[in-house]
């Protein structure tokens, strides 16, 4: 039997609300292990949703929803059975559970001796949550985005934004004896801008949120400052000149540009890619991979952050989980199943998308840890380079590391002094290659404002991003200028 005198009350919500037994989670593990499966999990999760659009200063969009379901996994060596259910009946639960046994063969495996609970750790509010909201409230914050926007400069002739939040209850119960149960907020405010100047036309968008309550939108982080920085960077664009090509040396600017790390590195150190040894990284772990100036890390644990989660998909507490210490790699980013079949233990990574997704080791808020160097000293060391200050998008291909970024913001380094912005700028390279070549890193690190998701197989999740400013002696820029 569950010991049920630490159990918080995030499973309450299952017990009580939708009569999810221990009993009947015991029953569909036995039917789920009952054709000889290694490890089986039950992942329940119940879902509600807020998003709220506007365009042109008109409402255009504005819906609620709830998903209610649970998913259904069997492990048996390399294969995975899997399926899920939005019916959470006993019948349903039983035959899901039947049917995700089917990969396996052999005798059936007998579950651990009961459930042992996971303490869940509390990095997020709960009560006070931006679900518990009205929807006017919401809708006023990003009606006062539109309007800051639009007061910024008169070349400023369309504005979007809009709203997304959602409560996520987690129940997850596994063959190995896990029970962990965790509610999970989620806000983010975005905008977007279009200036126009003549037959110029540029682009802006900012935004940001958290894990965090309604009253995190105001103060520093208000929808006016999101708005302002939104229009910031579109005017910006309207007069600047186009990017020089070429090799040369870069400077990344500290917080979002971080994305850099997540997209060049971080899919590169997911264990599932180096357990095929498809990754750029595979079989690396103790070589020198980066300068000795790089040290990163992926970490799930900082409070009210957008990566971060009490416990992962698996049931398993996040972590601080070291990648990359002074150049050297040190680890992969683990789910149970990558862990099993490499020998280690779960870096508490393993993240889905929903009840109907299958788990995978995934980054939560990943970044590149201060240096001692003054940014102002970074900047003072180029004769002739690029300071990209934010990205838009990007991809990077994770059997050889290569990348492509677009920066959305940039300017020229000349003589040691930042000059013109510029605009079409793309910094291509190689992850493993590019990190070689840090020289300075800025003691000013900063993470992103909390707008990141990450796509992985035909799945995204919420994630954070971040870094100080960083030189790098070499990159390739492309652009169309001198």
């Amino acid at each position: 039997m569950m010991n049920s005198a630490s159990s918080p009350d995030h499973k309450r919500y299952f017990i009580e609300k939708l009569g999810i037994s221990e009993r009947l989670m015991e029953r569909c593990l036995g039917e789920a292990l009952s054709a000889g499966g290694e490890y089986a999990d039950l992942y329940f999760e119940s879902v509600t949703s807020t998003s709220l659009g506007i365009d042109e200063s008109l409402v255009k969009s504005a819906s609620q929803g709830i998903s209610v379901g649970c998913g259904i996994r069997v492990l048996s060596g390399e294969r995975t059975g899997f399926t899920y259910t939005d019916d959470l009946s006993s019948d349903r639960l039983l035959k899901a559970a039947r049917t995700a046994a089917l990969i396996a063969s052999g005798p059936a495996k007998e579950l651990a001796h009961g459930f042992t609970h996971t303490p869940t750790p509390a990095l997020y509010p709960v009560a006070g949550a931006t679900s518990d909201a009205e929807i006017s409230e919401k809708l006023k914050l990003i009606q006062r985005a539109d309007k800051a926007a639009r007061a910024y400069d008169s070349r400023i002739v369309q504005v979007r934004a809009g709203f997304n939040d959602e409560l996520r209850r987690i129940l997850v119960a596994a063959s190995d004896g896990t029970f962990a149960s965790d509610t999970q907020p989620l806000a983010r405010l975005n905008i977007f801008v279009i200036a126009k100047d003549g037959a110029n036309t540029a682009r802006g968008t900012s935004g940001g949120g958290g894990r965090v309550a309604l009253d995190f939108f105001e103060g520093k982080k208000s929808p006016e400052t999101f708005a302002r920085e939104a229009a910031r960077t579109a005017m910006l664009q309207l007069g600047a000149v186009d990017a020089p090509a070429g090799e040369m040396e870069v400077v990344l600017g500290p917080g979002w540009p971080g994305v850099l790390i997540h997209e060049a590195v971080g899919h590169g150190l997911e264990a599932d890619f180096n357990r095929k040894k498809t990754s750029a990284f595979a079989g690396l772990i103790g070589q020198q991979v980066a300068s000795s100036k790089v040290t990163v890390v992926d970490n799930g644990t900082m409070p009210n952050r957008r990566g971060s989660l009490n416990v992962d998909d698996e049931g398993t507490p996040t972590q601080e989980n070291v990648l990359i210490e002074n150049g050297i790699l040190k680890g992969y980013l683990t789910d149970k199943l990558s862990a099993r079949l490499m020998g280690t233990a779960s870096t508490g990574s393993g993240r889905r998308e929903s009840y109907q997704a299958i788990t995978m080791p995934r980054m939560t808020n990943t970044y590149m840890l201060s240096g001692e160097d003054l940014p102002e000293d970074i900047i003072k060391s180029v004769k002739r380079g690029l300071y990209a200050v934010n990205f838009g998008g990007g991809q990077v291909d994770i059997t050889n590391g290569k990348f492509v970024f677009s920066a959305s913001e940039a300017y020229l380094i000349e003589d040691g002094k930042v000059t013109q912005p510029v605009k079409g700028a793309t910094l291509i390279g190689n992850g493993p290659e590019a990190l070689k070549y840090v020289s300075m890193v800025g003691n000013d690190l900063a993470l992103d404002e909390g707008i990141g998701t990450c796509g992985k197989n035909g799945q995204s999740v919420p994630v954070g991003v971040g870094m100080p400013t960083v030189k790098l002696d070499r990159m390739t820029v492309g652009g169309t200028g001198q």
